[in-house]
């Protein structure tokens, strides 16, 4: 029997709102089809798996393919103060894939709530079905945030054969190489009050995954943003197309822009990613966004001709809508005195670079961004001697 879950549940609040993203899904529920019998047996084999391990097993992400199947749900919020009482309701109506974000502007009232209640009522009518409750993430002021992108700046994940596609889709991310340096800059940002957020083009089915991952190297409160690669094989959504398979400009900024939408524009901000792909492109057009150093017109002109990006029409007037949305906010924020962001880059540098190239009009932005190398000096000699070795495909 399959009943509603949710693949992740994002509630931050700030100043002037509180803001949740949350996609959900269908999945099964093997416990429930089975006979009083079986439930027993399962149980008690449960019990004793757990008592022979003493640490739960990482979760790889192919066990999560399930989740790539979407529908429309009624998704009911109830907000809950400190001393357990409800000062907010109200449902709300999901996309054709599960997904809802929303803002619940704070009133003398809702600036009370310390948990949210999530309920789904629209699958079974009359029943209301438990998703779980969650706290929010308060920023406060100063805003200070660190994003930073997962693959090749966390972890060493290759994806470039069929071989290894299928090696990260049937082993735990502990298998991959950590980038301990990137790792270490990450937490480093963290203790000094930067809020995290977790960054990455891989499937929405990885964030279990990722969150075992995570939560084994001590990061515990980041948000994670990830492709809903439910979006890219519908004939109706253009969200997301195929060709945004392996073209990740637009999803990446896409991003970048809704957790800022999600929070505010921050008085200081970290941006972490690695030249493998397209990050300094990306991390510079945001950083000419927050900077003013070209108009919202201007720069998504500039973007939509970029090899990187690729759009569509849809793609192209939602990421321009967007664009202008940061812009309107960053102008709110200047009329309260409010001076532009703090910005700091860090690119984890291939192997035998020494400088970013970047187009003529956000070259001036180099001087925020800093490469730095993602693994210790010994294994980055390894990594050199693997790329001046003959190719063997």
């Amino acid at each position: 029997m399959k009943r509603p879950t949710l693949v992740h549940f994002l509630a931050v609040k700030t100043e002037e709102s509180l803001n949740v993203k949350a996609s959900v899904t269908m999945k099964e529920n093997i416990l429930s089809s089975q006979s009083p019998q079986g439930f027993a047996k399962e149980v008690a084999q449960g019990i004793v798996r757990e008592i022979e391990k003493e640490l739960p097993t990482p979760r790889f992400p192919i066990q999560a393919y399930k989740l790539l199947s979407g529908s429309a749900f009624q998704i009911k919020l109830i907000g809950i103060d400190s001393e357990q009482k409800e000062i907010f309701k109200k449902t709300y109506d999901s996309d054709s894939f599960g997904n809802l974000s929303f803002k619940i502007p704070l009133s003398p009232e809702t600036q009370d709530i310390k948990a949210l209640q999530v309920y789904e009522v629209g699958k079974e009518p009359g029943l209301e079905l438990h998703l779980g409750t969650f706290i929010p993430l308060v920023i406060g002021n100063p805003k200070k945030l660190v994003i930073c992108d997962f693959d090749k700046t966390l972890v060493d994940t290759k994806y470039s054969t069929t071989s290894e596609l299928y090696r990260s889709l049937t082993k735990p991310l502990e298998y991959f190489p950590t980038v301990t340096n990137s790792v270490e800059i990450l937490k480093d940002y963290i203790k000094k009050g930067y809020h995290p957020f977790i960054l990455s083009a891989s499937p929405h089915f990885y964030e279990e995954a990722m969150r075992d991952w995570l939560y084994k190297n001590n990061i515990f409160t980041a948000g994670i943003f990830l492709k809903d690669y439910r979006q890219l094989f519908s004939l109706f959504e253009l969200d997301l197309t195929p060709k945004d398979l392996k073209v990740q400009g637009l999803y990446k900024l896409n991003h970048l822009l809704d957790i800022l939408l999600l929070t505010g524009i921050p008085h200081e901000m970290v941006l972490m990613g690695d030249n493998f792909e397209s990050d300094p492109i990306i991390y510079l057009s945001l950083t000419a966004l927050l900077k003013e150093t070209q108009d919202p017109w201007q720069l998504w002109n500039f973007l939509r001709k970029l090899d990187a990006f690729q759009m569509n029409k849809k793609q192209n007037s939602i990421l321009l809508n967007k664009i202008y949305q940061i812009s309107n906010l960053l102008g709110a924020w200047k009329n309260h005195g409010e001076d532009y962001t703090d910005i700091k880059i860090f690119i984890r540098k291939k192997v035998l670079e020494d400088k970013i190239e970047a187009p003529e009009n956000l070259q001036g932005l180099l001087k925020y961004l800093e490469l730095y190398e993602g693994l210790p000096p010994n294994l980055a000699i390894e990594e050199t001697k693997k790329l001046q070795e003959p190719s063997t495909n």
